[in-house]
């Protein structure tokens, strides 16, 4: 899911103790490594991490660094909990190879033969569009397209997919890619058709249970309450605090998992063995379902790195089952992100090595990436590389640009301007086809913007310049949003856009994409 670009403040790296019974030695001093990650802690403002490596079907290392909570002691260890969010994509596509292991469906089989209500904008998609499609992201709808549906919202999961039948296709079917979240919960519904079970009651007892995850759970309401948990951290305005969690329970099967590097270690050698359970003859899918989840599919641009990462850019870039599938010198390497509010994590698999790591963290950076591919290096024999540094000053030149951004937008501002209606005017509510509802009222001498099914989303308006506001929504976690009224020849108000106000904005807050007009009783 969603990866926020952000750089956070200085916290202690309270190391917890390794845990026993280590199996391999590792190709660096633990040293070395708590020296990595405590520098890639200060330099990325991120209280807490843990890490789990996993080699030849062993676990090799899992260890905890930092606490649960700036300013508290608890310290992460390798049990701590730690959203995972779209690491959470894996175990939805190998839940659908298991029941095609079970002759249940097949990749190619039509989405609409197991979910009639399925729809897209565009009929030739919908009547085409395969359980592979579910998992590909190259439905031709734009990067993030429905995100504002779910996220931190009252709709069920039913109400966010059916709601996506509206959004328009910005490419032709299976042209391009554009990374989608509601599909996946589309495909977490075709494994409750198929099977019986809900898709977080699949994914507990049909692999965490035989895999010995005793510690995660499939939904973030199903965390233990104080217990052995990570809290979200966020900076605003240079300073770190801690953000309210995201659920994510309404798109379950894209991002909701909660999880521990402890399991994810058990996770990551099934992985590596073609879904085998160790010290089992069993196995979850088969050798060939491992095959097809790492077989690229949708491919993916590869742009000109920052210079200081040259050495991250792949030669091959796609996206499989639940993966994103790359080349690191010479190596296949399959691997996924994972981003909520305050929460950042990274799996990275190297299938010819048996090799898998996982890094959780409880803040926004880039951290997450820089201590895995040090790790990797170290395990490949590969020339040292200050990914740190590198993935410091690559966040620092986006900072910089971002600030260009709205610098010029600031130049181009006009001054002593006001809004062609008196304020009052623009109070009613409005609805957008997608989205639905949201209203506009006058409190005070502003104008405030509610999202009706998201009580997060609560702005307060400033006048930006002409009809164009600029949304401060009150939960800082939140990018704000230019708001652009449309008029109507005759004087009255036709909508308005939106569109974020930082390049920074994380993709899934897909203002972009909502075309909000006067509800029907405001007309």
């Amino acid at each position: 899911m969603r990866i926020r670009n952000s750089i956070v403040f200085l916290a202690a790296a309270a190391l917890a103790a390794a845990p026993a019974g280590a199996q391999q030695a590792l190709p660096f001093a633990q040293a070395e490594l708590d020296a990595q990650v405590q520098r890639a802690l200060r330099e990325f403002q991120v209280p807490g991490a843990a890490i789990a490596i996993v080699k030849d079907g062993r676990v090799v290392m899992e260890r905890g660094f930092g606490v649960r909570r700036l300013g508290e002691a608890a310290p992460v260890d390798e049990h701590t909990l730690f959203q995972i969010a779209s690491n959470s994509k894996a175990f939805t596509s190998a839940a659908l190879a298991m029941l095609v292991d079970e002759g249940k469906l097949g990749w190619d089989d039509r989405v609409i033969d197991h979910l009639p209500w399925f729809r897209l904008s565009d009929p030739y998609a919908t009547r085409e569009f395969t359980i592979r499609d579910l998992l590909t992201h190259r439905s031709g709808m734009g990067l993030g397209a429905g995100d504002l549906l779910w996220y931190r919202s009252t709709y069920s999961p039913r109400e966010v997919m059916e709601r996506i039948r509206v959004v328009p296709l910005v490419t032709s079917f299976r042209s391009a890619y554009a990374y989608d979240n509601v599909l996946y919960g589309v495909a977490g519904e075709v494994v409750a058709a198929v099977s019986g079970q809900r898709w977080e009651d699949f994914v507990r007892d049909r692999m965490f249970a035989p895999l010995g995850m005793t510690e995660s759970v499939t939904l973030a309401s199903r965390t233990p309450a104080g217990g052995n948990v990570a809290v979200p951290h966020s900076r605003f305005q240079g300073a770190l605090r801690v953000v309210r969690a995201d659920t994510m329970d309404n798109n379950a099967a894209a991002a909701a998992i909660v999880a521990s590097v402890h399991d994810l270690a058990r996770w990551m050698i099934a992985q590596l063995d073609s879904g085998r359970i160790a010290g089992s003859e069993r196995r979850l899918w088969s050798a060939a379902r491992t095959r097809e989840m790492w077989t690229g599919v949708t491919p993916i641009p590869i742009g000109g790195g920052a210079p200081q990462l040259a050495a991250y850019t792949p030669n091959f870039h796609l996206y499989g089952l639940g993966w994103f599938l790359r080349d690191y010198r010479g190596m296949k390497v399959a691997t996924h992100t994972g981003g909520a509010a305050g929460m950042t994590s990274r799996t990275v698999l190297v299938p010819e090595l048996k090799l898998g790591i996982v890094m959780l963290t409880n803040g926004e950076s880039p951290a997450m990436t820089a201590v895995p591919w040090w790790i990797m290096d170290r395990y490949l024999g590969a020339p040292a590389t200050d990914w740190v540094g590198g993935f410091a000053a690559a966040a620092r030149a986006g900072e910089e640009n971002a600030a260009q951004v709205e610098a010029r937008a600031t130049a181009g501002r006009t001054a002593n301007t006001r809004p062609a209606l008196p304020l009052e005017r623009y109070a009613q509510a409005y609805d957008d086809p997608m989205y639905g509802r949201a209203t506009l009222a006058m409190e005070g001498r502003g104008l405030v913007l509610r999202f009706a099914k998201s009580p997060a989303f609560v702005a307060d308006l400033e006048h930006w310049h002409f009809d164009t506001f600029v949304a401060r929504w009150r939960d800082r976690t939140i990018p704000d949003a230019y708001v652009t009224f449309r008029l109507t020849p005759q004087g009255g108000i036709g909508g308005f856009e939106m569109a974020a106000v930082s390049p920074l904005a994380d993709f899934s807050f897909d203002y972009q994409d909502l075309h909000f007009v006067p509800a029907p009783a405001a007309r």
